[in-house]
């Protein structure tokens, strides 16, 4: 069934559902796509510097706020949705990948296999602006070898992938040695497997 997507999360509508509790709206920029979000603060909140990010968005870097796919409802234009396979390069709803309004295009968020990155820029928080900053306030910089712009803000900065890559530039000193220390750690512990390996292997021929 193609159309099968729309009755799943986070495409599917909470109309009916007493326990959803709408805390945040949000919408693109004509206004056809709105949603809601049941969620106060973010699972996690990240600035993404990779070229792919930076092209799509068409800015130095992205700012994404990770959720569950159940802390979504769309109110309005859940079929006025545009999808992006970035790997790809198809426009077919195929995970993950990148959503947007397929009018004013703007970019929704990026949907992955269990979870969706929203983008804090289209939340209206016209109450508590602090509160809502502080809620969604980054925590770190990823890819941050490929940015195009320095922000030296004492936020651990990765090379890559967060916890898969290294941590560089102004990154607090306490959190590179303590990375320092679990890459050291990893290392001897796939070295001490690896033995084990040959030893097993050696006893296999025997």
């Amino acid at each position: 069934m193609t159309d099968e997507w729309k009755t799943r999360p986070p495409y599917k509508i909470h109309d009916n559902d007493k326990n959803f509790n709408a805390l945040y709206e949000g919408s693109c920029h004509c206004g056809r796509v709105q949603y809601q979000l049941s969620r106060e603060k973010p699972l996690a909140s990240k600035y993404c510097h990779c070229t792919t990010c930076q092209r799509l968005h068409g800015a130095p870097f992205q700012w994404a706020a990770i959720f569950h796919k159940e802390d979504i409802n769309f109110t309005h234009g859940h079929h006025d949705l545009g999808w992006y396979d970035s790997g790809e390069k198809t426009t077919k709803h195929k995970l993950p990948c990148k959503v947007s309004c397929a009018y004013c295009r703007t970019p929704i968020m990026d949907e992955g296999r269990r979870m969706i990155l929203l983008f804090p820029t289209l939340i209206k928080s016209d109450g508590d602006r602090k509160r809502f900053m502080e809620n969604f306030a980054p925590t770190c910089h990823m890819f941050y070898s490929h940015r195009v712009v320095d922000i030296p803000d004492g936020k651990p900065k990765w090379s890559g992938m967060q916890n898969d890559s290294d941590l560089i530039e102004d990154t607090p000193k306490d959190l590179k040695r303590k990375r320092a220390e679990e890459t050291e750690e990893q290392k001897k512990k796939e070295a001490k497997e690896s033995e084990k390996d040959q030893e097993g292997s050696h006893t296999k021929q025997k």
